[in-house]
Order: structure tokens, then sequence, then C-alpha cells
């Protein structure tokens, strides 16, 4: 299984109850193996693990620096499969009790996409009617010509649309976390306007300036 992480700027899901950690006694390569498993059984391709870091923290290959710090403990993991792309969401687990928090909350997900699978041992569920909730919309990309006009874009939307009336300087991480807590689309915001939102965020993080 390839997987990489990327920043994941702000957590912009709804927040859950939280509970202590360690809720599983294993190991990070034994999480590693579950989700290899379950996302080889769904035809998986390339896993993005999105953590609150920053790009700093990532090393060339796409895995954590062993000295990355993350902030909130939330994971998002995305993937296409053969039920289109799928996404999902955990910050269930807050602190680590010898290891990191998020890694609890990344076999969270393991063990619900295992739990997912085990529907289709009675055979009712044949066309993988039960990963429908968790399909994430993709909508065509829309291209900045670089980081000035994707930041161009974020300052005029969020004083004309959001009504965020702040003067956001070159603070555009903290614009972006302004900017996504009205606009996700969990909370009734439009999905195509999440995805220009999440284009700038990444022109923005290849330049350097989020």
């Amino acid at each position: 299984m390839r997987y990489e992480m990327r920043p994941m700027v702000a957590w912009t899901d709804p927040e859950t109850n939280p509970r202590l950690s360690p809720a599983f006694k294993v190991t990070w390569s034994k999480t590693l193996a579950l989700l290899e498993r379950e996302i080889w059984a769904v035809g998986g391709r390339l896993v993005v693990i999105q953590l609150d870091i920053v790009e700093g923290e990532i090393r060339g290959d796409g895995l954590l620096k062993a000295d990355a710090k993350t902030g909130h403990p939330g994971v998002v993991m995305s993937f296409e499969s053969r039920f289109g792309p799928l996404r999902y969401a955990a910050d269930t687990y807050t602190s680590g009790g010898g290891l990191p928090a998020w890694q609890h909350n990344v076999r969270a997900i393991a063990l619900s996409l295992e739990a997912l699978r085990a529907v289709d041992r009675w055979g009712v569920s044949r066309r993988g009617e039960q990963y429908r909730g968790w399909t994430a919309i993709e909508a065509p990309r829309p291209a900045f010509a670089d980081w000035r006009a994707a930041a161009e874009w974020m300052r005029e939307y969020a004083i004309t649309e959001l009504h965020i009336l702040q003067d956001s300087g070159s603070d555009w991480r903290g614009l972006y976390r302004a900017m996504a807590r009205k606009m996700h689309p969990d909370r009734g915001a439009p999905r195509a306007e999440w995805d220009r939102l999440d284009e700038a965020r990444r022109v923005l993080a290849e330049a350097g300036m989020l």
C-alpha cells in the first residue's frame, strides 16, 4: 500500500466526543498492515492521510519526519476505490499513551473499513452499498495561475461572500481556517466552493505560504 501524509491546515469535520487513548494496544506497523488489507479489499490506490501538521514536517517521500508534531489529533483519510473516491475522518482519540493520538484514529478508520467489509459476509450487499455514505464527491479543480491568484481569490471571497472583514495581511493560514469553518460541505456549504478553497490551500502550501 502506498500512502502519504499531507497537511490538514484546519479540522473542519464535526467534533466527536473524545475518548482517552490508548484504546488499541498495538504497534503502528500492525495498524498499517490492517489498513493495507482493507484498502486492498476495496481496490484502493494511493492513500492520503491528512494531519494537523505543516509542510516542513513531511519528508520528500511523503511520510512524516521523526520530529514531526501534530496539533489537532484528528485524521482525514481519502483514497480512490472501485466504489469511487472514499473519505473518512476520525478525531475520537485524543491522547496517545505512548503512541501519537492520530495513529489511534488511523486504526479506528482501519477497523471501521474492516467492519464495513464484513457486511458482505451474508450476501446482501453486493455493490458496496455500505460505502456510499463515505463517497467523496470530486469536482474538477479550478486552476490558479500562481499563489498570488489563489491568495487574491481567498481574500476577495472571504470579504464579499463570507463577510470575514478582518485584514488577513499575510496570515494565509489564519484566513484559510476562518474560511474553512464556514465553507465545509458538512455544514451545508456548496461542495464546488469547498473544492476551490482546497485548491487555493494546495497552491499556497506548495509555494510555502501556508
